[in-house]
C-alpha cells in the first residue's frame, strides 16, 4: 500500500461501480462518466496494491478483496452520510447551542423580555447567558454573539439593535434621605449629598452625567458607598433605599421601587437617555442557525 491517506471520492467511486455492476450503469446512476469512475478505480487500486473489481467486456465483478472491502466500508459510508446530513439538518433546522455573552443591565432589563418566548417557540435550541461587564473577544470567549451599547462596539462586528431603542438613567433616593437632606435642584448640588457611585472593574469611578435642553453637566460627588457596576448595583439600591444615599442607575431597574414608593425620583428633568443596546456578531457569512433563528425573532419582534 502506496499511501495511508485514501480520497474518499475513489472510495464512492468503487463502491458505486461494484454496486451498479459496470462503470456506465454507474455513470448514469451518478451523473459523473464512466471514464472518471475507471480513473478513480484504478487510483484506489494502485494505492491498495490489490484489483478490487474483475473487468471484462460484458460485466464488471468484485474480487474477493473488493468484496470484502464492500462489506467493510458499505456501513461505515452510511455513518458518514447519516452524519453530514444531521450536520446539514442543523444548518437548516432551529436546532443546536447558541451563546451569547451580555452584561448584568441586559440579563436583568432585557432579555426576560426576550428570551422565555424565544425558548417557548423554538425549543430545539439550547441557550447560555454568560454575564460579563467587560468587552470580551466573544470568538475567544466560546460565544456566538454578546450585547453591548453602541459606544463600546469593535468596527467589524455586525450588530442588531435589541431591547428599548432609548433608555435612560435616572437618579433616585428614599423618602427618609429628601426629608433629613433636602431634595437637590440642579445636578451640581449633588456635590453637597451622599451618593452611591459604581464603577467597572480595574476602571475609575465615571462622572455622572445629567442633561435637560442643550445643557450637559457632569458632576463627581463623594460616595460613602462605591459598588462594582452590575453585580453590585442591587446592594446600590438598597443602600439608597435603606437612605443611605442617592444612586443613580438605569430608569427600568428603579423604576420598581418608585412604584413601590421606597424610592422617589431626584432631578428628573435631568436625566440623560442613550441608545439602547444591540446584539453583536462577527462577519454575515455561515452565521449558525441558532444565532440566525435568535435574529430573525429579534427582527420579527421588532416589526411585529
Amino acid at each position: 500500500m502506496q499511501d495511508d491517506a485514501f480520497e474518499m471520492g475513489d472510495v464512492r467511486a468503487f463502491l458505486a461501480v461494484a454496486s451498479a455492476g459496470g462503470f456506465r450503469e454507474a455513470a448514469r446512476a451518478s451523473g459523473s462518466s464512466a471514464s472518471a469512475l475507471s480513473d478513480a478505480v484504478r487510483r484506489l487500486e494502485a494505492q491498495l496494491g490489490i484489483r478490487l473489481l474483475n473487468r471484462t467486456t460484458r460485466s464488471v465483478v468484485p474480487t474477493e478483496a473488493g468484496r470484502a472491502l464492500m462489506a467493510r466500508v458499505n456501513p461505515a459510508m452510511r455513518e458518514i452520510d447519516a452524519a453530514l446530513r444531521h450536520v446539514v439538518g442543523l444548518g437548516e433546522r432551529p436546532a443546536g447551542s447558541l451563546k451569547l455573552n451580555v452584561p448584568i443591565s441586559a440579563a436583568r432589563l432585557i432579555l426576560p423580555q426576550i428570551v422565555p418566548a424565544f425558548l417557548k417557540a423554538y425549543p430545539d435550541i439550547r441557550l447560555e447567558i454568560l454575564t460579563d461587564e467587560t468587552f470580551v473577544d466573544i470568538t475567544a470567549a466560546g460565544c456566538d454573539a454578546g450585547i453591548r451599547y453602541d459606544e463600546r462596539l469593535e468596527q467589524d462586528m455586525i450588530a442588531v439593535p435589541i431591547g428599548p431603542r432609548l433608555q435612560r438613567f435616572a437618579s433616585a433616593a428614599s423618602p427618609a434621605y429628601l426629608a433629613a437632606r433636602g431634595r437637590p435642584a440642579h445636578p451640581r448640588e449633588l456635590l453637597s449629598h451622599v451618593c452611591i457611585r459604581s464603577r467597572f472593574a480595574g476602571r475609575a469611578i465615571t462622572p455622572w452625567e445629567f442633561e435637560r435642553g442643550d445643557e450637559t453637566v457632569r458632576v463627581d460627588p463623594a460616595a460613602q458607598l462605591i459598588v462594582q457596576a452590575g453585580g453590585g448595583s442591587d446592594l446600590g439600591v438598597a443602600a439608597a433605599i435603606d437612605g443611605l444615599g442617592i444612586v443613580s442607575l438605569f430608569q427600568t431597574w428603579l423604576q420598581p421601587h418608585f412604584d413601590a414608593g421606597a424610592l422617589e425620583p431626584v432631578l428628573q428633568d435631568w436625566w440623560p437617555s442613550f441608545p439602547g443596546p444591540f446584539l453583536y456578531y462577527p462577519g454575515r457569512r455561515l452565521v449558525p442557525t441558532p444565532l440566525r433563528t435568535f435574529i430573525d425573532f429579534l427582527k420579527a419582534r421588532r416589526e411585529g
